[in-house]
């Protein structure tokens, strides 16, 4: 239950929603119990004459409120009797009517204003996840299934909407009805109404043996659904490889043990809460044959309770079975809620690697350089990274060159800060970038990826992406210079053409030079070519290396290169290997060294 009260922490924002439900469900469960308690005086009064009153009520103060009401009660009935007792039956009716009228709209006004509450927690609640999930570091994902991060902003969420938020009404409404109900009952015969509490610990014993593994069986639900989630999303971004490779009966195989192993699960789950129900529903008639018993004896042996009251008492007992029953059913559901929430809140708890430090600064303008003073890094177990330095002046170019696996991404990785160096500092214009805030150092830059990364979205809106204010005329320069507009404007809607998940509706080149529009656009000082033309043929890279020589004209930059040719005008190559320098320079110079840029440039001549 301590996920429950963090989730009903995202209420407090809509607590007047909840504070108004919670009145009109003090409504409802009064006037459910006065529609009960209305019986007893016409059945009295309808069958027994004796009772009847013949004269009104005095008004005797605040301390005599229920005497007088009840009197004034029975006075008008008393005389509707009198008068036509087909009268007093149609009054009677009414009155039974108005008070059932009463207790329903009550009840969908308590249910009106929670809905505002239920949807605003499940608004906020996916609001939190997605922020977190925009705050946490590349690593974390690096190590998690898409497909599971997916499931608990989807279904988990869903989960704790039907468990923990579905319930909110039964811990005022039910509670509020079984307290009126009892206090109805214990006016009525407070010794019957002990008699049947004895045997309401034994129904709730049973019922928690029931659902004790609830939690662990829901929480096995979600990580399995998670887990197909993942085998979906990775079929539906691998759709080429697995057709191309005849992988199909291996995914489809992979999928249905999944979905098998998931449907043991919920089947386990779902008919253990299923014998909620039932079980409740037997254990509440087995309450009211032991009433009809010892209330019987009550009233025909003992004569303590009027057969009227007894009527009334056993009207009572079954109406306060229902929320009985519901509150057990609850209790389900809370299991499989605090299962979802805690998946949900294990996202929400987890501490970011990658923070501002407290007296970060805001660092506007790029000056003079940026430099990588004798800097590691280990992945988990690994060296990536040994003692590696490196300037870069502004204005100028290096470039990064070695074997995959040499480290020449990560230093791309640091240098934005999507991870944090293990030694050394990472320094611009001689502030370490980690005492600068992480928004302002990454407004400084911009990034070209190996992947062109788009979104199903128009072209106009993934250009906007750096610089949202843009106006149509700087797009359209920024396309210009990236070589793309030569495309985009033969488009069928231009600029607001989709271009599809991934911006699968464009060739390879079209996206990267997409991608490089975008960046020309945000304008940045520093900027960072991750392998941008190696996934390029040869007529797409020329368009594509043009367009990178238009960018990074009289602009800092960082060039990851694969194809050397695309480097060969650098202010400096640093060429890497395991981790390592082990060569720079100017490419002629080293090229006359004859080591290991002079292969790698040997290599690739015969390509």
């Amino acid at each position: 239950m301590n996920y429950f009260r963090q989730v009903l922490r995202f209420a407090l924002p809509y607590k007047k929603y909840g504070f108004f439900s919670i009145i009109c469900n003090i409504f409802y469960a009064l006037f459910s119990t006065l529609s009960f308690l209305a019986l007893i005086p016409v059945i009295e009064i309808l069958f027994d004459k004796s009772k009847r009153v013949a004269q009104a009520p005095v008004w005797n103060g605040l301390g005599g409120l229920k005497d007088y009401a009840m009197g004034t009660f029975y006075y008008n009935v008393s005389q509707r009797v009198q008068e036509d007792e087909v009268s007093a039956l149609v009054f009677i009716c009414v009155i039974v009517v108005v008070l059932f009228l009463l207790k329903n709209l009550f009840g969908y006004m308590a249910n009106f204003f929670l809905t505002f509450l239920r949807n605003g927690v499940m608004k906020d609640l996916r609001d939190a996840i997605y922020e977190k999930l925009l705050t946490l570091p590349i690593s974390y994902f690096s190590e998690k299934r898409k497909g599971d991060t997916i499931s608990r902003i989807t279904a988990d969420v869903n989960e704790v909407e039907r468990s923990f938020l579905s319930v909110l009404e039964l811990f005022v409404r039910e509670p509020l009805t079984i307290i009126f109900t009892i206090i109805a009952m214990l006016i009525l015969s407070a010794k019957l109404t002990i008699f049947v509490f004895v045997f309401l610990p034994i129904s709730g014993f049973i019922i928690s043996r029931i659902g004790k593994s609830l939690k662990k069986k829901s929480n096995r639900a979600q990580q399995e659904n998670g887990h197909f989630l993942s085998i979906v999303e990775e079929t539906l971004g691998s759709l080429k490889i697995i057709k191309g490779f005849n992988a199909e009966d291996t995914m489809r195989d992979r999928f249905q043990q999944s979905t098998s192993r998931l449907n043991r699960i919920l089947n386990s789950l779902v008919n253990r809460q299923n014998l909620a129900s039932p079980m409740s529903e037997f254990l509440g008639v087995s309450v009211i044959v032991v009433i009809l018993w010892f209330g019987g004896k009550l009233v025909l042996i003992d004569g303590t309770l009027n057969a009227a009251d007894f009527v009334a008492f056993l009207g009572l007992s079954y109406q306060i079975l229902t929320p009985a029953k519901q509150i057990s059913k609850a209790s389900y559901s809370l299991k499989r809620g605090d299962a979802a929430a805690e998946r949900i809140f294990n996202i929400l708890h987890t501490t970011s690697t990658i923070v501002d430090r407290p007296d970060a600064i805001d660092k506007a303008s790029f000056d003079e350089n940026l430099t990588i003073e004798n800097i590691s890094f280990r992945y988990e177990d690994d060296d990536v990274l040994k003692d590696f330095s490196a300037t870069v002046p502004k204005g100028k170019t290096i470039a990064l060159v070695g074997q995959s696996g040499s480290g020449k991404s990560t230093i791309a990785n640091l240098v934005t800060r999507f991870y944090d160096v293990t030694q050394g500092a990472i320094k611009v214009d001689g502030k370490d970038i980690r005492d600068i805030t992480k928004k302002s150092l990454r407004s400084l830059m911009g990034l070209v990826t190996q992947d062109s990364i788009l979104f199903n979205d128009t072209v106009r809106n993934n250009i906007l992406l750096g610089k949202p204010n843009a106006t149509e005329e700087e797009i359209i320069e920024a396309l210009n210079i990236a070589n793309a507009w030569e495309f985009v404007k033969d488009l069928p809607k231009g600029l607001d053409t989709n271009i599809g998940d991934s911006g699968n509706k464009l060739s390879g080149g079209q996206k990267q030079r997409l991608s490089i529009a975008r960046a020309v656009l945000k304008n940045p000082p520093i900027m960072i070519l991750d392998e941008a033309t190696s996934a390029l043929d040869t007529e797409s890279e020329r368009l594509v290396q043009k367009a990178l020589e238009n960018m990074m004209k009289n602009r800092t930059s960082i060039v990851i290169a694969h194809r050397l040719s695309t480097i060969q005008n650098a202010d400096q190559i640093i060429v890497m290997q395991r981790g390592e320098i082990v060569e720079q320079g100017k490419h002629n110079e080293l090229l006359l060294k004859e080591g290991n840029y002079s292969k790698l440039v040997a290599m690739q001549s015969f390509e």
